[in-house]
């Protein structure tokens, strides 16, 4: 008889402050980093995973970060009736040690990525700024943000107003515009005099 050493898969869910959005967390790393998934299009070129999740009827997003999945549902569900469903889904998928993420997505975000931020160049002291921007979000946001199932991303920085995308949780949550407003802003004016506005823009 084979004996399994493994740990037994243990999952448990999360609310967010996005109430369509729920953290699915496991005791297994899934992915090391972030993947969004917004579209099915996107899903099906790059995780079976979150393929997979889009072909419940109520999933609208799927985000995948270290050992959890945020699932974005549709408004006309309510969580009580697919909670499980969903639940039961993650756990079985992890147990049988399925792929997540395919392997060369990290490195084609990060193009894309590069594209879209090479498309503007910061120089001399817009460039220091933009670094310490950057730096700060990556420090002190990004962890409070992935708490809640969610992601942020520096996206732009002009005359003072920087763009960030949301992504998870984050996306579309109610409660994003507070905290994008009297937080990360809050924080950013302090920390960087040159910022006058933070925004939320599309990824």
């Amino acid at each position: 008889m084979e004996t399994k050493t493994t740990s037994p898969i243990m999952l448990y869910s999360e609310q967010t402050p996005n109430p369509e959005s729920l953290k699915f967390v496991t005791n297994r790393m899934l992915y090391r980093g972030t993947a969004d998934f917004r579209t099915d299009e996107l899903a099906k070129e790059w995780s079976p995973l979150a393929t997979a999740l889009f072909d419940m009827p109520f999933v609208e997003g799927v985000y995948i970060c270290n050992n959890f999945v945020t699932i974005t549902k549709g408004i006309n569900y309510q969580w009580e009736d697919i909670m499980l469903n969903a639940k039961e889904f993650i756990k079985k998928y992890v147990e049988d040690a399925k792929l997540v993420i395919k392997d060369g997505y990290e490195a084609a975000m990060a193009t894309m990525e590069a594209e879209n931020v090479d498309a503007i160049q910061y120089e001399g002291e817009e460039a220091e700024i933009v670094q310490k921007i950057k730096e700060l979000i990556d420090k002190y946001v990004k962890p409070a943000v992935e708490m809640d199932g969610g992601n942020i991303e520096f996206k732009s920085f002009d005359k003072g107003v920087v763009g960030v995308v949301l992504q998870g949780s984050c996306s579309g949550c109610p409660s994003s515009t507070v905290t994008l407003k009297s937080g990360i802003e809050g924080m950013l004016k302090r920390m960087v005099p040159e910022v006058t506005e933070v925004v939320a823009e599309m990824g």
